[in-house]
C-alpha cells in the first residue's frame, strides 16, 4: 500500500512542476530557449551623444562615414568570395595589406598544394603532420618573386578577401571607411552581393584643440578591459571612450545599436531599434573659455619678453561658481616654439594630475589650523619680525609689516604670522635660537586642516585619474614651518580651485564638476546634484575672518587690483620658491619663483571663483618678484570679461 501511495505522490509532483513550468514560466523559459538557440547580433554603430557647453552650443558633434561591410552569404563558395574582391577591388582605393598576401597567392595557386613534396603527403596521410603543419610549409616557400608577380589589383583582393572573412562568419566585417561619392554609387549600381553601406560615426570638434583632452579620446576597446566590456554587452569592435569625460560619462554617450536576428539564411531581421547616445551638457561656457585661453597664451608671451623668464612656458587657472561646484572655463596652455611666432599646446589635464609649491595662498588654511588648536585667535596680535631656530638659518616676511593681527597676517602676508602659530602648535613658545622638536603629529595638525579644505586630497570631479600632490615625508622643525607658508607639501590646480571655493562658502566643500547635466533630446536625463563632501570644522566667525582678510587683501594688501570689475572682492596671492635641473643632468642647479592667485567676487556674495598659477615665471636672482605681475595680469582678463558678459 504505502509503495502505490509513494508512487501517487511521485506523479503529483511530476504533473504540479509541469504546470508550473507551463503556466507560471513558459515565457522565461521560451525566451531562455531562443538565446541558446538563436543567434542575435548588432548593428555597426549608433552616433555617441553630443557634449555641449552650459548653453547648448555644441562643442563635440558627429559626422556620419559611409562605410562598406560583408556580410556573409549562406552557402557561399570561396571561388565566389574572391569574386566579389576582385570586383569590389576594381572600384575601391583601399590601402593593401601586406601581410594577407601569402595566404592569398595560395588560394590563386591550387592551395598550394604544388609546394608540398610526396614524402610530406605521406606524412600527412599518416597523422604525422597536421593541415596547419602544411599550410606553414606552404608559406614558407612562396618566394618574394611570388609575391612581386601579383598584380595590384591581386594586392587589392587580397586585403579585401582577408577582411571578408575576417571574425565569425555571421558578423558584419567592416571593408572600408571614408567610400567617395564615386566609389558609393559605383558599388551600388553594380549590386555586389553580400555588400551594404551604412553611416557609422566618428567625433566632430568644433572649437579644434580647445579642451580635447579633457573630453578625451574614442577609440576600440582595449585589450586588457575586452572581457568586462563583453560582459556589458559590447560587442569587440565597437567603439567607446577611452579617458577622461569619454570614459567617465560612458555609459551616457554611448549609443544603442540595432538589435538583429540572424535568420537561416543569414538574412537580418529587426528586433530592436536602436537609440543615439545622451548628451552630455557642460557647465563650461565656451566664450569664458575661449576668452581664458587667450588671456593666457597673451600673458605667457608677454612674460617671455622680459627677462630672467628663461624656464617659465606654462600657466594654468580655473573659473567656476564656488556655490556649486561648477567649473565654468578651466585651461592649461604650455609655450612649445619661440615667443616670435607662438605656438600652444593644451595641457589642461595637467590640471589634475600635476602639482606645484604654490606659496601664501594656503594661509588661510594654515591660520584655520591655528584657530582651531587655539594657537591663535580672533584679533590675536604679534609685531612681524624673523624667526630664528637653532641650526636653521633667519626666516623671515617679504618685509617688515609692524604689528599685525590675524586679518593683517592674511592681506599683507606675514610669514612671521604663520611660523609663530607653527611653533605654538607643537606646545612651545618661541624663543631666539630655540630648539624646536617637531612630530608626525604636528605636522599631521596642518594636513588635516588642510584636506578639509581640498589641499591634499582628491577632489572627486568627474574625470578619471585625478592625483594629488605630493605629500613630504620628512618632519624637520623648518619644515613644518615651510609647510605653514605653503612651501613644502605640493597641490594640483584643481585642490587650488576646491580650496578658495570652500573659503567663499564658508566652509562647505563641494567637489568641482564639469557635468551640469545629461538630456536625451529635451528630456533630462541626470542632473548635477552638487556634491557636499564636507563642511570646516570651525566656527562661523572665524571662516568668516577668512573672507575678510582675503577681502582687505584686494582693497590695500598683496591682492589689490588682481579682480576687475567686481565690487568687494576677495583674494590671497602666494610665491613659492623652486629648484629646477636645466640641463637635466639630475641634479638640482637653478632657484625659480612660481607665483600663484586665488580669490572670489562678490566678497559677500560669490559669484565667481578663480585660481591662477604660473610655475617657473622668474630665475630668482634678488628680482622683487611682487613686480612681477602676470598672474594678476590672467586674474584681470577673465574676471573683467565674466563682469561685462555674464
Amino acid at each position: 500500500m504505502k509503495k502505490y501511495l509513494f508512487i501517487i505522490l511521485v506523479f503529483i509532483i511530476f504533473l504540479t512542476r509541469i504546470f508550473y513550468i507551463n503556466y507560471f514560466k513558459g515565457s522565461e523559459y521560451t525566451k531562455l530557449l531562443a538565446t541558446k538557440t538563436n543567434t542575435y547580433i548588432y548593428g555597426e554603430s549608433a552616433p555617441r551623444g553630443r557634449i555641449l557647453d552650459r548653453n547648448g552650443t555644441v562643442l563635440v558633434d558627429n559626422k556620419g562615414i559611409k562605410t562598406l561591410f560583408y556580410s556573409k552569404l549562406k552557402g557561399i563558395t570561396q571561388k565566389e568570395e574572391v569574386k566579389i574582391a576582385y570586383s569590389l577591388a576594381r572600384i575601391i582605393n583601399i590601402k593593401i595589406d601586406n601581410d594577407t598576401l601569402k595566404s592569398f597567392w595560395l588560394i590563386l595557386n591550387n592551395n598550394g598544394d604544388d609546394l608540398i613534396k610526396e614524402d610530406e603527403w605521406q606524412a600527412y596521410n599518416e597523422r604525422k603532420l597536421s593541415q596547419n603543419d602544411l599550410k606553414e610549409l606552404k608559406l614558407t616557400r612562396i618566394t618574394e618573386e611570388d609575391i612581386n608577380n601579383l598584380t595590384s589589383l591581386d594586392k587589392k583582393a587580397a586585403t579585401i578577401y582577408h577582411l571578408m572573412n575576417k571574425g565569425y562568419s555571421y558578423q558584419k566585417k567592416e571593408i572600408m571607411k571614408y567610400l567617395t561619392d564615386e566609389e558609393y554609387s559605383t558599388i551600388i549600381d553594380c549590386n555586389i552581393k553580400g555588400m551594404t553601406i551604412e553611416l557609422t560615426y566618428e567625433r566632430v570638434y568644433n572649437y579644434g584643440d580647445t579642451l580635447k583632452d579633457i573630453f578625451g579620446r574614442v577609440g576600440g576597446i582595449p585589450e586588457e578591459e575586452k572581457d568586462d566590456y563583453l560582459k556589458k554587452g559590447y560587442e569587440l569592435n565597437d567603439i567607446v571612450g577611452l579617458s577622461y569625460l569619454e570614459l567617465y560619462y560612458e555609459d551616457y554617450l554611448k549609443g544603442e545599436k540595432d538589435l538583429y536576428k540572424v535568420n537561416d539564411d543569414n538574412t537580418l531581421t529587426l528586433i530592436k531599434e536602436g537609440h543615439k547616445g545622451n548628451d552630455l551638457v557642460l557647465s563650461i561656457d565656451i566664450k569664458a573659455q575661449l576668452e581664458l585661453e587667450k588671456v593666457i597664451k597673451e600673458n605667457i608671451v608677454a612674460a617671455k619678453k622680459r627677462k630672467y623668464t628663461n624656464y617659465f612656458s606654462e600657466a594654468y587657472s580655473i573659473v567656476g561658481i564656488p556655490q556649486t561646484g561648477e567649473i565654468v572655463a578651466l585651461s592649461g596652455q604650455k609655450l612649445i616654439s619661440d615667443y616670435h611666432n607662438p605656438t600652444f599646446q593644451n595641457i589642461n589635464t595637467n590640471l589634475i594630475n600635476s602639482s606645484f609649491t604654490v606659496g601664501s595662498v594656503v594661509k588661510l588654511a594654515s591660520i584655520s589650523t591655528g584657530y582651531k588648536y587655539k594657537a591663535v585667535d580672533i584679533g590675536t596680535k604679534v609685531n612681524d619680525a624673523c624667526i630664528k631656530l637653532y641650526n636653521v638659518p633667519l626666516k623671515c616676511s617679504y618685509k617688515k609689516l609692524g604689528r599685525i593681527d590675524d586679518l593683517n597676517a592674511i592681506s599683507k602676508s606675514s610669514n612671521y604670522y604663520q611660523f609663530r602659530i607653527a611653533i605654538n602648535l607643537t606646545g612651545n613658545d618661541y624663543k631666539y635660537n630655540m630648539k624646536l622638536e617637531t612630530t608626525k603629529e604636528d605636522f599631521d595638525k596642518y594636513r588635516d586642516v588642510f584636506a578639509s579644505y581640498g589641499l591634499g586630497s582628491l577632489t572627486n570631479i568627474d574625470l578619471p585619474n585625478e592625483k594629488t600632490g605630493i605629500i613630504g615625508d620628512n618632519y624637520a622643525s623648518d619644515l613644518l614651518l615651510n609647510l605653514s607658508i605653503g612651501q613644502y607639501d605640493t597641490y594640483t590646480p584643481m585642490e587650488l580651485f576646491q580650496y578658495v571655493s570652500t573659503v567663499a562658502n564658508l566652509g562647505e566643500r563641494r567637489a568641482p564638476q564639469l557635468m551640469k547635466e545629461i538630456k536625451d533630446d529635451d528630456k533630462i536625463i541626470l542632473k548635477n546634484e552638487y556634491n557636499l563632501l564636507n563642511k570646516i570644522d570651525l566656527e562661523t566667525k572665524y571662516l568668516e575672518r577668512l573672507k575678510l582678510g582675503m577681502n582687505l587683501a584686494t582693497i590695500n594688501g598683496t591682492a589689490r587690483n588682481y579682480i576687475l570689475g567686481f565690487k568687494n572682492p576677495a583674494g590671497k596671492t602666494g610665491t613659492a620658491e623652486n629648484y629646477i635641473d636645466t640641463n637635466n643632468d639630475g641634479i638640482v642647479d637653478t632657484k625659480t619663483n612660481s607665483l600663484s592667485f586665488i580669490g572670489f567676487a562678490p566678497y559677500d556674495n560669490p559669484k565667481y571663483s578663480i585660481i591662477v598659477i604660473t610655475p617657473n615665471i622668474y630665475v630668482d636672482n634678488g628680482t622683487d618678484f611682487t613686480k612681477v605681475y602676470y598672474p594678476r595680469y590672467i586674474s584681470q582678463g577673465i574676471t573683467k570679461f565674466l563682469f561685462e558678459n555674464m
